[in-house]
């Protein structure tokens, strides 16, 4: 292989070149005509190897086009290699790999020393001269490729084969400008008719040059039927007048165009431009459908102009850019362009600091959410907002508009002002009631408590509030509460229900509770109030009143018996004495006499006694001896007691001192300490015995009551009000509740406890001792009301 000049045989003689001169001088100037012409590529190219072959004596010519870096074999002449499809591949790829490694000049040797033995053979070529098409920019365009030419190449070859090359090279480049001036055209084209807007150009005398498939399909015609008429005519398709109406739209300075028959408006965009040589100046008019945008804002406008609320845009320094009708009525000013001339700041705010805690906010978040304030009217009233707005920013990040929207809720605030009074007076009654009140669902679960229920009621909040009512009421009571809250459930009043309540503390109390229902707008029953007043004062009153009545009624009756028994007992002992006296009575008469005596002396004491306890004088405070109250008390019972085999101890102390007190009042605590005793022991199984024992203790006088019963339940509880472990019927829960309240009036202290390890329990009762100074005073007043 060789490249350049080298011979491949000897040279031929003088006329043959002289010939061969004429006629490659002749071809070249055909393809040069042919280059400069409008013939096409292919028939160019036959052309062209054709010429090439007789002027370079090659039996073969072929033409490849390189592709990147792939190779085509578009051409061929003197052999049928194009119907081998499979040798052309391979002589395209042998190609391929010699345009890597060559200078892209031109080879020309052996046809097997530069295509290969095996290709060679196949191509049936014996020699070959390959020449390099490039571009102007130095590219591979392709190759030509010359074979069987049987001569070696001479200067004079060299300089047609590179001639040859040139002619081949300026047709391929021409060929690719044309090609990509083609594809663009072909593709502006396509855009052209994409495009979903209207597109006619014309020229200086208004004739249709070309339109797009949007705007025929419009008019309803092919798009080359409409080429050459006039503007006028063409517009007449759209509804409008002769001559070109879209020109005229942009001398007037107007924008839009609306089509007659369709209704529709369309956003007209004018522009001149110059056409190609001897075409002259060029219009194109571009007409955009904006007939849903201006509906779009028109009902912006109309919903911006009649929302009830204002809406403004706004610019970071306080100049309003759109204000809505509203928000020129809310700020009392006569128009828009009123308002769009205020100062912001200065004109609707009272305060500079209210537009900076605004603009800080805005600018801190880019948006505000319910955000109150109170701005100025144009009169100087004042209007409460609640707004709610954002910012609008820039590609920088700068904020350039507020918008957003205003409410008035100045007669809302007046309103909710008004409520919130009404809410703390109303609040203020319920928590300075003495009643507790409460609110409770027609389930029975509490949802609210006044103040008076954590005081009186000495609850907690915890304790109440999602709780059931019942849970407050005495175990024993309430189906009696339940029946009454369904019944009010139900439409109906329950009202002075006194029950039994257990405070927060655990203590019972005595209640009057009345039930109301409370209706919805239907006049169904959503809930229910319960108003509860503590009656436990007035019970304990009322208890003491019965008390007190019956034992005047008692004590009547005793003092009408022991009147009775007075007189026959005088003259038992009256005639007693008379036969004590007689003479020579036996002994045994004596014996039997002093007996009758004795035992006539103590019911006259048990009557003097049962006088005393029945007689009902006012409270009276003296000195008194403790033992002698108890051994009286014991004595009333002492019968009653033994016939039950109650067995009596006593361990009094006598050097017991005084203690300043009313003397029926303390035997009525130890009466109702014993009789307590008593009813624990009967039914308990235990052997039955009462320890009484009196002592002083530092300053206290100390009475011990300890029985063998059954003990004390909720030692606690047993001195509140109301609380009994007796039957229903058997007890009031009073009794030990006035004990305690004697002996706290005398100064002093009652206490239980259980015998734990032993049986029963103890009742204590502890009073001060007297002092001789206390016991003289109290001497003193009671002589002085003597």
């Amino acid at each position: 292989m060789v490249e350049g000049k080298e011979p491949l045989a000897g040279a031929a003689s003088e006329p043959m070149l002289a010939e061969r001169y004429r006629i490659s001088a002749e071809n070249l100037m055909a393809l040069a005509l042919e280059t400069s012409s409008s013939l096409g590529l292919p028939e160019f190219v036959k052309n062209f190897l054709k010429r090439s072959a007789e002027m370079m004596g090659s039996g073969v010519a072929v033409l490849v086009l390189a592709q990147g870096k792939n190779f085509e074999t578009v051409a061929v002449h003197g052999s049928p290699l194009s119907e081998d499809k499979n040798t052309l591949r391979k002589l395209n790829g042998t190609l391929a790999g010699l345009a890597a490694t060559s200078s892209h000049t031109f080879l020309h040797g052996p046809a097997e020393t530069i295509l290969g033995r095996e290709l060679s053979k196949a191509l049936g070529w014996s020699d070959v001269t390959v020449a390099w098409l490039t571009g102007s920019d130095r590219s591979l365009l392709g190759v030509v490729l010359l074979a069987n030419r049987n001569a070696a190449l001479t200067p004079d070859d060299e300089s047609l084969l590179q001639a040859l090359a040139a002619h081949a090279a300026v047709a391929l480049e021409n060929s690719r400008l044309f090609n990509k001036i083609a594809q663009a055209s072909r593709h502006w084209h396509d855009i052209f008719d994409a495009i979903s807007d209207l597109i006619v150009v014309h020229d200086d005398g208004n004739r249709v040059l070309r339109v797009n498939r949007s705007m025929a399909s419009l008019i309803g015609t092919p798009p080359q039927d409409l080429i050459g008429l006039n503007m006028g005519a063409l517009i007449s398709g759209l509804g409008g007048p002769q001559g070109c109406q879209f020109c005229r739209l942009k001398k007037d300075g107007a924008e839009e165009y609306l089509h007659p028959q369709l209704g529709r408006t369309y956003l007209v965009s004018t522009s001149g431009i110059q056409g190609v040589v001897n075409e002259g100046q060029q219009t194109i008019h571009v007409l955009k459908d904006v007939t849903d945008r201006r509906e779009a804002e028109l009902r912006y406008r109309e919903l911006f102009d009649n929302i009830q609320e204002g809406l403004f845009f706004s610019t970071p320094a306080g100049r309003f850019l759109e204000v809505n009708n509203a928000l020129v009525r809310m700020l009392g000013y006569e128009s828009r362009e009123d308002l769009l001339n205020t100062d912001i700041p200065k004109s609707l705010y009272m305060y500079p600091d209210q537009r900076r805690r605004f603009v800080h906010q805005m600018e801190e978040t880019g948006m505000l959410r319910n955000f109150e304030e109170t701005l100025r009217r144009k009169d100087g009233s004042l209007v409460h907002t609640l707004q709610n707005a954002f910012a609008v920013k820039d590609v920088g990040g700068e904020t350039v508009q507020y918008r957003g929207l205003i409410l008035d809720i100045t007669e809302q605030k007046t309103v909710q002002a008004q409520l919130q009074r009404e809410r703390d007076f109303n609040i203020k009654i319920l928590d300075n009631t003495q009643s507790m009140i409460m609110v409770a669902d027609t389930a029975g679960l509490v949802s609210y408590a006044n103040r008076r229920c954590f005081e009186a009621g000495e609850f907690r909040a915890a304790q109440l509030i999602g709780h059931r009512l019942s849970e407050i009421v005495a175990h024993g009571r309430r189906r009696e509460f339940t029946d009454a809250f369904e019944a009010t459930v139900l439409g109906e009043q329950s009202e002075n229900l006194e029950l039994p309540i257990v405070r927060g503390d655990g203590k019972p109390g005595h209640f009057s509770v009345s039930l109301s229902p409370m209706r919805d707008e239907q006049g169904n029953v959503t809930s229910v109030v319960v108003v509860m007043t503590d009656i436990t004062d007035a019970a304990l009153l009322q208890a003491k009143l019965i008390n007190t009545e019956k034992l005047a009624a008692v004590g009547q009756l005793v003092s009408g018996v022991a009147h009775e028994v007075n007189n026959p007992l005088t003259a038992i002992l009256g005639f007693a004495d008379l036969l004590l006296d007689t003479p020579g009575l036996p002994p045994e008469g004596q014996r039997d006499l002093n007996v009758i005596i004795q035992e006539a002396q103590r019911t006259k004491l048990i009557v003097q006694n049962l006088l005393s306890f029945a007689r009902q004088v006012p409270q009276q405070r003296k000195t008194i001896q403790l033992n002698s109250i108890v051994e009286r008390t014991l004595q009333l019972r002492a019968y009653d007691l033994s016939s039950h085999g109650v067995e009596v101890v006593q361990h009094l102390d006598r050097a017991l001192p005084e203690v300043i007190g009313d003397e029926h009042q303390m035997q009525q605590v130890f009466l109702n300490i014993l009789n307590n005793a008593y009813d624990a022991m009967r039914d308990s199984g235990n052997p039955r015995r009462v320890e009484v024992s009196s002592v002083l203790s530092g300053e206290y006088v100390e009475v011990r009551f300890k029985d063998s019963g059954t003990g004390i339940a909720e030692p606690e509880r047993i001195f509140d009000p109301f609380f009994t472990t007796k039957e229903v019927g058997k007890g009031t829960g009073l009794g030990l509740s006035i004990c305690y309240g004697i002996i706290n009036e005398h100064k002093g202290e009652i206490t239980a406890h259980n015998n734990a390890p032993e049986v029963g329990a103890t009742f204590i009762v502890r009073l001060p001792a007297a002092t001789k100074a206390t016991a003289e005073r109290v001497a003193a007043s009671v002589a002085a009301k003597s």
